[in-house]
Order: structure tokens, then sequence, then C-alpha cells
């Protein structure tokens, strides 16, 4: 089965400066595979070349070298486009027209059967969190409105492919949620869902592989559970009613202990320490044990170690 994207030395260079213009090297020979039926997080900084990867394999602009594939056909290929669902990190749209008008015509546009467009374009609408709003003019949405409207034309005509540049840009934490269960739901269905985005906790949740990029290049892709280390490195536990002979007792023993609002410690705790030791101490001292959890890497932690390193080499070739 071919993959449904896969790059091979993709390269995009483009010229800058007024006068003398010298050429600028936006993406640098990235090379990555998307497989059927994953959830790709394409991940970095501002500027890192995601944006401009994703507008390489819409054709919006043209590559300087290398080759892409989109399920197993160029790009430009019609019968790609017809499977493929994209949102642009800014979408713009007529705004004197309804939610229902815009979705009817993409509908159309990408040859939904006539008597399905009414059902499919309020399913879709539904799908995305848009109410009675799909009768107003888009002049009149927020910006993570006209989102919500721009994930509803990329999955308009049930495609294979969605590729979505930032798509919780502008959401509030009930439109992320709505869009973190549509990408599920997505992906339950079949589809391949390629994303790129700078929230890395969203990629955490939704991604079975992700790819960081930083300054053009790509540093680091693969599994999750190859990439970010699971093992523990430390404890922390939440605690209420610790008294000042008890504080200095666990300053002692913590590898730090903070005290916050309402009387609660936050305690931290080494990765060869024997948490119990200090519940059962908590416990018959006559505090409160609100919580203990591990402390582990997560993908925050790996993705800045990686970005810094890159900067750094990056800096030493200057």
């Amino acid at each position: 089965m071919p993959a449904a994207i896969e790059t091979q030395g993709l390269s995009k260079d483009f010229r800058v400066g007024f006068w003398r213009p010298r050429p600028y090297r936006a993406l640098h020979e990235l090379t990555l595979r998307v497989e059927p039926g994953e959830v790709f997080g394409f991940l970095g900084p501002n500027g890192a070349g995601k944006s401009t990867t994703i507008k390489l394999l819409m054709q919006l602009i043209y590559p300087s070298g290398g080759e892409a594939r989109i399920l197993g056909r160029p790009p430009g290929d019609l019968s790609v486009r017809r499977r493929l669902g994209y949102l642009a990190e800014n979408p713009y749209y007529y705004d004197y027209l309804t939610a229902e008008e815009v979705l009817t015509y993409f509908a159309r546009l990408l040859h939904v059967p006539a008597a399905e467009v009414s059902a499919r374009v309020s399913r879709t609408l539904d799908e995305v969190g848009i109410g009675a709003e799909r009768r107003l003019r888009l002049r009149q949405f927020s910006k993570g409105m006209l989102q919500r409207v721009g994930l509803a034309q990329a999955i308009i005509h049930e495609p294979e492919l969605v590729v979505l540049d930032e798509p919780m840009s502008g959401l509030d934490p009930i439109g992320r949620r709505h869009v973190r269960d549509l990408i599920v739901r997505l992906r339950d269905r079949g589809c391949t869902v390629f994303f790129s985005s700078h929230i890395l906790s969203d990629a955490e949740v939704l991604c079975s592989r992700v790819g960081i990029m930083v300054q053009g290049r790509l540093v680091s892709s693969g599994r999750l559970s190859e990439m970010v280390g699971y093992e523990v490195k430390g404890w922390e536990i939440v605690a209420t009613g610790i008294n000042a002979a008890l504080e200095a007792e666990l300053r002692t023993k913590a590898r730090s202990l903070a005290a916050h609002a309402d009387g609660h410690y936050a305690i931290h705790l080494a990765a060869d320490a024997k948490p119990e030791q200090i519940l059962a101490e908590l416990s018959s001292r006559g505090a409160t044990v609100e919580s203990m959890n591990p402390i582990r890497d997560t993908l925050e932690d790996f993705f800045l170690r990686q970005v810094t390193s890159a900067e750094t080499r990056q800096t030493g070739h200057l």
C-alpha cells in the first residue's frame, strides 16, 4: 500500500532581499513518510518550515529540489485532490456568505452527490460544533468560528487524507476539544490526518507518530514511545496540613518542597526515593495527601531538547 504522504529530499529556496537578492533555504531535504490511517503531528517553532512543507504538498508553491507523493501520486494529480482535505493556517472565505452556503458550495465543488449535499452540510457543521450560527454571515464570526468552518470544508467530502495547518489556532479550550474529538473520529474511520502544530499537549494526546522541524530541517521523527522516555524521573506529592516542624523535616528528605496557596505543599522526591515512607509519615503526623504522581519526561521536554540542540548546531556552523 502506498504511503499517504511521502517526500524524498524535498527542499525549497526563496529569494530574499531587494537590491541583491540572495537564496534563503526554508526547507532542507525533507525525507518523510506518513502511513495510511495514522495521525501524524508535524511539530516545530514558528519559522521551522512546517507551513512551507504543507504548501509544497498542496502545490501552492513548487519545490526547488526533491519530490513528494500523496496517496501514491504526484501532488497535482486530480484524482488525489478528490481524496484530500486541506485546512490552511489562515483560511479566508467570502464573508457575506453563511457557513451553510460556504459548505454547500464546497460540497458541490467536491462532487458530493446532489441528493446528499443538504444532509452532509448539516452533519459536518454539527461535527465541528457550529449550531445556530450556521445561518449567520461569516463576517460576524470570530477567528475561532472561522477556523471551525475551515475544518468543515476540509472534511465535507469525506476524504482519505486530511492535511491541517495549525488547526487549533484561534480556538478556545472548548473548540480545541471539539477538534481533538474530530481528529479521533477521523482516525477511527480510517482517515489519515497530518497536522502541523506548536501546541505539544494536543500532539501528545492525538498522534501515533510525530516529526520535529527546526530551521527547515527534520531533526527527529518517530513514535512517541520511542522518542520520549517514560521511565520515572521522580515523584510529586501534594499534601495539606503540614506544620512547621514537619515542613523542616521534609526539606531534609525531599529534593524540593514548595508552599502553594491554601496551605498546599508540593513535595518533590528523587526517582530512587521510597514515596510510601513519606506517605506513611505524612499520615502519621496528621497531614492530608491530596495526590501523588510520577514525574516523567513529556513531549514538551523532548521537543525543547531537540530544538535547543539543533539551534546550537546551526549557530556553531555559522
